[in-house]
Parts: C-alpha cells; sequence; structure tokens
C-alpha cells in the first residue's frame, strides 16, 4: 500500500486531502509562506492522530500539525509534508464550573470557547483579533498572548494539563486539572510554544475566570508615554488590578489605519502622539451593578480618574464608550491594524518586547534608526504597553531593506533587556533571529530535547530551531 492508501484506511479516504483540495491549508494568514501539501488528513480523535503519526513516520515523511491557519511566522509551512489538521477535533469535553476549568480538544475555535463558558458565567481570558478563528490547540503551540495579557497571563498560564501525540505514535496523557503537581519536570510547558516541533497538542485542560458583569472601556489621549504608565498604575490600584487591556497607538499608526479605512471615524477630532485604549473589566456587584439612572460604577470610577488627570494637565483628551457599539468601533481601530501592513507590502513585521519603562526609549531609538536605514519607510505601531509588546512594522521602499529594518529592530530591543519574538512564535521567519539572539547554550539544550523526543527529525522540521 501507498502512504496515502494506509492513511485512507486508517481514517477514511474522504479525510485524505490532495491536489487542489489542500489549496486552502497551503498559506498561512500572512500569505508570505505558500507550500504544496503532498496531502492533508483530517482525524476525528486521538487515536486517529496516533495512527497518522505512526504511518507518516514509518514511511520518513514530514508532518506539520494546523489549526486555524491563522499564524504571522510561516509555522504551518508544508512543502513534500503530511499536514495534520485538527479541524475535526472540535468538542469541549466538559466544562466544570465549580472548579473552573474546560476540557477541550485542539480544534475548538477560541470564538467557540468564549461562548461556551459565557453560558456558566465564565470565560477563558485568551482573546486577539483572530479569536473567530484561531484553534486552542494553534493557541497553545505558540504561547499565544493578545490583549488580555496585562491581566491573566499568556496561554501558557492559562493551561492546566494537555495530551499530546508524541513523534513516536505515543500519546502522552497529562491532562491534569490540578493547581499544584509538584512530581517530577513539568513536561507540559515542553510544549506550549515548542510549535507542533516535539509533538501535536490535541486536547488540553484550561483555566477559565469569571466573565465581567460590566466593562469600562475609553480611548484616552496622553502628553507622553510616562503619563500612559502613571494612568495603568493609578487605575490598576484603584480597581484591584482589573485593568484588562492597556493598548497604545501612535498618532501616526492612527492616520495610515484611517487612511486605509476610509469609512472608519478616528478615536478624536485631532490627532494625539499617544493613544491609549484601555479597558477595565468589573465582575464585583459593586462594581457591575446599574444605578438607578443606568450608569454603571465602573464606567463612572473610570471617567473621574481620567478627569483627575485631565484637569492635571496628563491626559489631554478621553472618549469613555457609552454602549456596546462604541466599544466595539474602540476594539475595531486596535484588532484590524495588521490589515494596514499586508495591504501596503513591502512590510517588516516585528514583535518584540521590552521592560514597561522603556518602550519610550526603544521607540526613540526607532525613530533615528529607521529614516538612516529607509527615508521613506512609514512605521505603523502598536503596542500591547501592559505587558511592554510592541508590533513594530514599516512599510519600506524595498525588498533588499527587510533584514537591516528586521535587525536593527531587534537589535534594539536586545539592548533595552527584551526579546526579538513576543507572542507570534517563531515559525521559519525568524530562524535566523534564533540562531544570531538565542544564547548558544539555550539553542544546545533545545536541540538535545528535540532529537530525544523526535530523533528523525520529522516533526515540522525547519520550525523554531535553526540548523546547528
Amino acid at each position: 500500500m501507498t502512504l496515502l492508501d494506509r492513511l485512507s484506511a486508517a481514517i477514511g479516504a474522504q479525510h485524505v486531502l490532495t491536489g487542489t483540495d489542500t489549496a486552502r491549508y497551503a498559506t498561512d494568514w500572512t500569505a508570505v509562506y505558500s507550500a504544496v501539501p503532498l496531502a492533508v488528513v483530517r482525524p476525528a480523535n486521538t487515536a486517529e492522530v496516533a495512527d497518522v503519526v505512526r504511518i507518516v513516520s514509518e514511511a520518513g515523511v514530514a508532518i506539520v500539525p494546523v489549526g486555524g491557519n491563522t499564524g504571522l511566522c510561516g509555522g504551518t509551512y508544508a512543502s513534500d509534508a503530511i499536514m495534520v489538521s485538527l479541524e475535526r477535533m472540535n468538542a469541549i469535553r466538559e466544562i466544570r464550573p465549580e472548579a473552573r476549568v474546560a476540557v477541550v480538544e485542539a480544534g475548538v475555535v477560541l470564538d467557540t470557547l468564549h461562548a461556551e463558558a459565557a453560558a456558566h458565567g465564565l470565560t477563558f481570558p485568551l482573546t486577539f483579533g483572530a479569536r473567530g478563528s484561531a484553534m486552542i490547540g494553534g493557541c497553545l503551540s505558540t504561547n499565544a498572548g493578545g490583549s488580555n495579557v496585562l491581566r491573566y497571563g499568556s496561554t501558557r498560564g492559562l493551561c492546566f494539563g494537555l495530551e499530546v501525540v508524541l513523534p513516536s505514535g505515543e500519546v502522552l496523557d497529562l491532562m491534569t486539572a490540578l493547581h499544584k503537581d509538584n512530581s517530577g519536570y513539568d513536561l507540559k510547558d515542553l510544549f506550549i510554544g515548542a510549535e507542533g516541533t516535539l509533538g501535536i497538542i490535541t486536547a488540553a485542560t484550561l483555566k477559565l475566570v469569571p466573565k465581567p458583569s460590566a466593562y469600562a472601556t475609553a480611548m484616552v489621549a496622553l502628553s507622553s508615554l510616562d503619563d500612559a504608565l502613571a494612568l495603568l498604575n493609578r487605575l490598576q490600584e484603584a480597581t484591584g488590578g482589573a485593568v484588562e487591556a492597556f493598548e497604545y497607538m501612535p498618532g501616526a499608526t492612527v492616520e495610515a489605519w484611517c487612511d486605509h479605512f476610509k469609512e472608519m471615524r478616528p478615536p478624536f477630532d485631532r490627532t494625539y502622539d499617544v493613544n491609549i485604549l484601555v479597558e477595565v473589566g468589573a465582575t464585583a456587584p459593586r462594581d457591575a451593578t446599574p444605578a438607578p439612572d443606568g450608569s454603571l460604577p465602573v464606567v463612572d470610577d473610570l471617567e473621574t480618574l481620567l478627569g483627575e488627570m485631565l484637569e492635571e494637565g496628563t491626559v489631554l483628551d478621553a472618549v469613555v464608550a457609552r454602549s456596546e457599539a462604541q466599544r466595539a468601533e474602540m476594539w475595531n481601530r486596535r484588532e484590524h491594524h495588521a490589515d494596514v501592513a499586508l495591504g501596503k507590502p513591502p512590510f517588516v513585521n516585528a514583535d518584540v518586547s521590552v521592560p514597561l519603562d522603556r518602550v519610550q526609549t526603544f521607540l526613540d531609538g526607532m525613530a533615528s534608526k529607521l529614516p538612516a536605514l529607509d527615508p521613506e519607510a512609514y512605521p505603523l505601531i502598536v503596542c500591547h504597553l501592559g505587558d511592554g509588546n510592541i508590533h513594530y512594522s514599516a512599510l519600506i521602499s524595498s525588498d533588499d531593506l527587510y533584514d537591516p529594518v528586521l535587525a536593527a529592530v531587534e537589535d534594539q530591543a536586545l539592548s533595552l533587556g527584551g526579546s526579538f519574538s513576543a507572542e507570534h512564535g517563531i515559525g521559519k521567519s525568524k530562524l535566523a533571529s534564533m540562531r544570531r539572539r538565542k544564547d548558544p547554550v539555550a539553542l544546545k539544550v533545545m536541540r538535545q530535547v528535540k532529537a530525544a523526543l523526535d530523533p528523525e527529525g520529522l516533526m515540522n522540521p525547519g520550525k523554531v530551531l535553526p540548523e546547528a
């Protein structure tokens, strides 16, 4: 039997896609990395995933897991490989409200989990623009961050346990819901953020939290990022750490967004250099119960604090959302930032992080470095200011300038004690950065782990780890 015959016998011929049927899997959201896989297989359960991995491994063919394919770094590039799609493994096995736990399969779409948890007054607090298509397996494999890391942490901190099919075809059952388990190495952390290079995540036990009963959301213009951080710290103290998002958009980015989406309104009547989208989530009844006039205490408190800072002169302008439609409009500006760059290639798409108090220093440094490299370059910047993650994109005049500009961005971040990869992963696009930037001993240990679990190097090869 051929490899495809064996796969068809294992999971059904209708779930072994070839030729033009693989087209929608062949590229990720950026469309930068496109490849024709040998086939796309769609197993229905963990046992079928294990069968597929054994069959493909015996044939000596590469295996590339794929979820919603919303990545930005080429992590699902699959030339001459068998892609394993987890889309049919989309069951929410159980929601346990009392323990605030969800047990889900890897193909569950993030928005679907949000809706199911909301029915119990809970939420899985990971959120970002691609939540309508991104799947849990992909979120775990890239250790996705999103806009709520400030309050809830990244995906790694929201995962209790995993089920993983190893390159050998064995099933590793780490599906605990324990808050404490000190019985040896914490193996699940090997697979979170590994981008499928060590195994295929098939299920997870995830942490749920109370869903806020009310939100206070505002666009705020300030004089400087120092003033923005002062606002963040005052809000955290006033709300007991209930700030969910604190997103920074420079004036130039807002102008580019308005130029791209001509039907959309700018946040203010004039352009400011520092624009912050802030959101506070209230769970306590005292903060979320409407007053007789319909006002919400959490919104009133935010308005009061913003009013005080307006009088002090640190806040220059503010608009507080008074309806869900106004809140959605504010978030729409933030979440469609990437569309602006994608519509105007060539561009550099960097994802770096620095300590919170060094974001301004990073931006000041790039303000001098970028024009020196490309006088025609236009920076498009958004930042999860609450956790120091800067999405530094730049429209550049030539593809030849991609590497020099990216190197300058990474140099600037690393000089400030930062990282060249904050939340998008490594995939293919950052292999050169890993080779140049990552501690050599760390790379050596990573290669040893890879060799121990995947000695034939068949699991998502050419991703994350540069060749020695």
